[in-house]
């Protein structure tokens, strides 16, 4: 089970979008320290970086439900999380929203609530109630439309090690609104 369902036809094109994803998480994430937990796993070589050529929403429930059942499979400590990188299917937020509904009633199904949890990202990603420009939204912006498969226990350790995690939220907007949008242009010229 090494690879994704549906592969990325374009070679070099998968290779640009995963280095994307990789300067994305190191600079963003982890450089901005928006994740506190990150810098571990990624250290550890413990992220898989699964990108799929999926171009419809059951495709990409396939795809995630191949990609939770070769995380249940692996020790954490070989494979920790994974990042479902999807950029031909809900490139749209509000589809990539409303899907999140699907997510999560796939997980149920599949017996692995309270196992494994989603962090949606998107390079369009809006907090309700925020405009569209609004920079705290860039915390949870990436390259393109992802899926963060995340083990519950790997969350409750981590939530363990460090003091006051519910803060991590307001500290990432505080941090997004000192850098602004042009800090944030600034992390890419590079």
């Amino acid at each position: 089970m090494s690879q994704v369902l549906s592969p990325f036809a374009d070679a070099s094109a998968a290779e640009e979008i995963i280095a994307n994803t990789q300067n994305w998480l190191e600079r963003a994430v982890i450089g901005l320290n928006l994740c506190p937990f990150a810098k571990s796993v990624f250290v550890k070589k413990q992220v898989r970086y699964a990108l799929t050529g999926a171009t419809t929403a059951d495709e990409l429930l396939a795809e995630l439900e191949h990609e939770l059942t070769r995380l249940a499979e692996t020790d954490p400590a070989e494979l920790d999380t994974t990042l479902l990188i999807h950029p031909q299917v809900m490139t749209d937020f509000l589809d990539f929203h409303f899907f999140l509904g699907e997510v999560d009633a796939l997980i149920r199904n599949l017996g692995y609530d309270g196992v494994f949890q989603i962090a949606s990202l998107h390079p369009q990603y809006e907090f309700a109630g925020s405009e569209p420009d609004d920079i705290a939204n860039f915390t949870n912006r990436s390259p393109y439309p992802t899926l963060h498969l995340l083990r519950e226990s790997s969350i409750d350790r981590a939530v363990a090690a460090f003091p006051d995690a519910e803060a991590i939220f307001e500290r990432n907007i505080e941090t997004m609104e000192r850098l602004g949008h042009e800090g944030w242009k600034k992390l890419w010229l590079s």
